[in-house]
């Protein structure tokens, strides 16, 4: 089985400004970025299509032609709680200073929660009978994923972080 993460668009939000779970808009390139994604998506035959419910990833999976992914909460960015919408900068980060894996953000989850459900989702997918599948997520999903599937040092999946409307394939 194929597994195609599609990350979103570039978004429109401030420099340096931590969003996770937050649902933010899209920046005015999204037609030129969402037209690059679908051409390179347009030779494939999809079985499957997930998308996280955050509209920054729906948006894109029905550009793409894909009118009712399978949303799934498990596909959403690292809930980063109350640092969502804060300056990096400004965020007291104490709480990460000696490990940032296994502590939660202030009122989040930690990089092990995440791991913990985006494994479920893909250990759930290994049972189907797909060929191909897409799914619309987010940059530290994909980042993420690589631990799952390559075996990354889980100290440099954020060194792995993705482009805005990357597409990253692995073999399921």
């Amino acid at each position: 089985m194929k597994i195609y993460l599609i990350r979103h668009t570039a978004v429109d939000v401030p420099q340096g400004m931590c969003y996770g779970q937050t649902d933010v808009g899209l920046k005015e390139s999204f037609k030129d970025e969402a037209d690059s994604v679908k051409a390179n998506l347009d030779n494939i035959k999809a079985d499957a299509v997930f998308s996280s419910p955050l509209s920054r990833c729906t948006r894109l999976a029905r550009y793409c032609g894909f009118d009712k992914p399978q949303l799934d909460k498990r596909l959403m960015e690292m809930n980063f709680g109350d640092w969502e919408t804060q300056e990096w900068d400004k965020i007291d980060m104490s709480v990460w200073e000696t490990d940032w894996v296994n502590p939660p953000a202030l009122n989040g989850e930690s990089f092990m929660d995440m791991y913990a459900r985006i494994s479920s989702f893909f250990d759930e997918l290994k049972g189907k009978g797909y060929e191909n599948v897409f799914i619309f997520t987010h940059g530290g999903v994909i980042s993420c994923t690589r631990v799952y599937f390559e075996q990354a040092d889980i100290h440099e999946t954020f060194d792995l972080m993705p482009s805005y409307g990357e597409i990253v394939e692995f073999e399921l």
